[in-house]
């Protein structure tokens, strides 16, 4: 298991440039599924953490190195709840490219970039909805 505050402090300055970014970026650590296709047809699966996101990319602590421009499929784990009335349903699958990589010695972190720009919206949910509902406890 990683421990990203300590991964944060080791990330190179020059890859922790604000003012190179469009998105602000929420640093959190945030458990993710890696998915690599070599494309040759071998696929790989790696559990990671995603040490800071922003709609348009995210960097990604692995242990497994990935070259350049590899496309990679994110998945965020999620428990097993059906739809919720009145909040908008979203993938967690997120396809990305690797933009950048730097190599430690126990772990590679990965600068992706989404291909689709994730929402910002906040869900619809209408007032009616969120209202309590009676209990007879």
């Amino acid at each position: 298991m990683f421990i990203p505050h300590l991964v944060v402090s080791l990330v190179p300055r020059r890859l922790s440039k604000k003012e190179e970014r469009k998105w602000e970026r929420l640093h959190i650590a945030i458990p993710v599924f890696v998915r690599i296709n070599d494309g040759i047809g071998a696929e790989s699966l790696e559990f990671a953490t995603a040490i800071n996101i922003s709609p348009a990319g995210a960097m990604v602590v692995v242990r497994h190195s990935l070259p350049k421009s590899s496309p990679i499929s994110l998945e965020i784990p999620s428990s097993p709840v059906g739809p919720v009335n009145g909040l908008k349903t979203s993938s967690s699958l997120i396809r990305a490219k690797a933009v950048w990589v730097a190599h430690r010695d126990d772990y590679h972190l990965l600068g992706l970039k989404f291909t689709h720009l994730l929402s910002t919206d906040a869900a619809a949910v209408s007032g009616r909805r969120l209202r309590k509902t009676n209990s007879a406890v």
